[in-house]
């Protein structure tokens, strides 16, 4: 059995006690701990009676057991999970789109944050002792700002790219240069948010323990603003933005369908689309489950610091960390649940399991598209072509007449999907729902 609470000068118990060893491993994750900066710095070293204190957060050897194969499990599938979803998008022509290049960024830092950080940070708040050396220090007050940010961030640009898609369609997609600079801005600004969390880390060695924590120039009230200031961009900002754009998009999709229309190649836009920001919007509102009760507890502990005395307060920051780290393993489960391409590059990637049956159709599924972009721009030409025809004057009657109709043959029933009766809803649904720079087999 292991305390994880300890003030710096040794005492356990006290306000601060639970705060400084819980989080401090955690990074960004703990910083409104009023500890952080540990003000006890200057405390002089522990006495004999204090040394032979019981602390009251110490818990049996079967729940720490239990802690560690729950949090294990949570690294397991995620890591497992995200590799497999990088996978099914860089190996497979088909799945390169700009949505899953931003879900890859997305499994990358869920990935990374699951590989480097869960574990050390749940020993860490379970031992209150930092085995991990000075360098790993830095990095672990680092990375989980920046593997977040980029994580949100590409949630957002994706909820931001669906938007433009569907509300304003005739404009020109995201490139994969673009998307690759998109992509690179993210990384630099979680860079630089986190930065400051590198820069002040410090160990400490102490009889009995080495505590890694971030010590601020300015104490705590710095240390509760950058809170704050983080909280706002990885939380609050982003989730605003996508809530905005999904209930606009929403809108647009489940409220614009144009009643009687008889366009095949429209419903089966309109069902792609429909399906991939039902996918998204069920990842956005996830993430922000797990780390609503993280963030509360944070808030709750800095302001009402008698909460920190109370004898199950770690249990309580052990459900609500693993929750939030729970968010790492959800999205690949809901890819394969929700999305038949995805589920079909599972299959694949676990195929020589005895009761994974890979079927024709999924090996077509993940094959290189059928309907081209280039093709799809000419038989929008051609349907924008008829719904625009003058009304011929008396005199141009014959003339206008053969002229429709060889307009008419190739952009018949059988290429459009639509028939003649209603080529001209057609068309505005084409120019509403549709773009000249998209096809289906965009949409993952």
């Amino acid at each position: 059995m292991a305390a994880p609470a300890a003030r710096e000068d040794g005492t356990p118990g006290g306000a601060r006690n639970l705060s400084a060893a819980l989080a401090a491993g955690a990074g960004w994750l703990r910083l409104l701990s009023p500890a952080g900066d540990l003000a006890a710095a200057a405390s002089p070293a522990p006495g004999p009676a204090a040394a032979n204190l019981t602390n009251q957060f110490a818990q049996p050897s079967w729940r720490s057991a239990l802690w560690a194969l729950a949090y294990g499990a949570v690294v397991a599938v995620a890591v497992l999970g995200n590799l497999v979803v990088i996978w099914i998008v860089l190996a497979h022509k088909r799945m390169r789109t700009v949505t899953n290049c931003f879900l890859v960024n997305l499994a990358f830092s869920d990935a990374s944050t699951a590989a480097f950080n869960t574990l050390v940070n749940f020993l860490y708040a379970l031992h209150g002792e930092w085995y991990f050396g000075a360098g790993y220090c830095r990095f672990q007050n680092f990375f989980p700002i920046t593997a977040v940010f980029a994580g949100i961030y590409s949630m957002t640009a994706i909820a931001v790219d669906r938007y433009m898609a569907i509300i304003d369609p005739l404009k020109p997609r995201l490139s994969a240069t673009a998307t690759k600079i998109v992509i690179g801005g993210i990384w630099i600004l979680a860079f630089l948010l986190a930065f400051p969390q590198c820069l002040y880390s410090k160990t400490k060695v102490m009889p009995g323990r080495t505590l890694c924590y971030v010590q601020w120039p300015e104490g705590p009230k710095q240390h509760f603003t950058y809170h704050v200031v983080v909280i706002v961009l990885v939380y609050c900002f982003p989730l605003l933005i996508m809530g905005i754009t999904y209930t606009i998009v929403g809108v647009t999709l489940w409220g614009g369908e144009i009643p009687g229309d008889t366009c095949d190649k429209y419903h089966e836009q309109l069902k792609a689309k429909r399906k991939v920001v039902k996918m998204m919007i069920v990842v956005v509102m996830t993430f922000a489950i797990c780390w609503l009760p993280y963030h509360t507890y944070f808030i709750l502990t800095a302001i009402y610091q008698q909460l920190n005395r109370w004898k199950y307060i770690q249990q309580v920051y052990l459900a609500s960390f693993w929750l939030a780290m729970s968010s790492t393993m959800y999205n690949p489960i809901i890819y394969c649940c929700l999305n038949k391409r995805f589920r079909a590059g599972f299959k694949r990637a676990f195929r020589w399991c005895p009761f994974i049956k890979v079927s024709g159709y999924d090996e077509l599924e993940l094959k290189t598209t059928r309907f081209h972009p280039a093709r799809h721009s000419s038989l929008y030409t051609v349907t924008r072509m008829e719904s625009l025809t003058a009304v011929p004057g008396p005199g141009d009657a014959d003339d206008t007449t053969s002229g429709r109709k060889a307009r008419a043959r190739p952009g018949g029933p059988g290429l459009s999907g639509c028939s003649r009766r209603n080529s001209k809803p057609a068309s505005t649904t084409s120019s509403f729902m549709s773009s000249p720079y998209t096809s289906v087999d965009e949409y993952p």
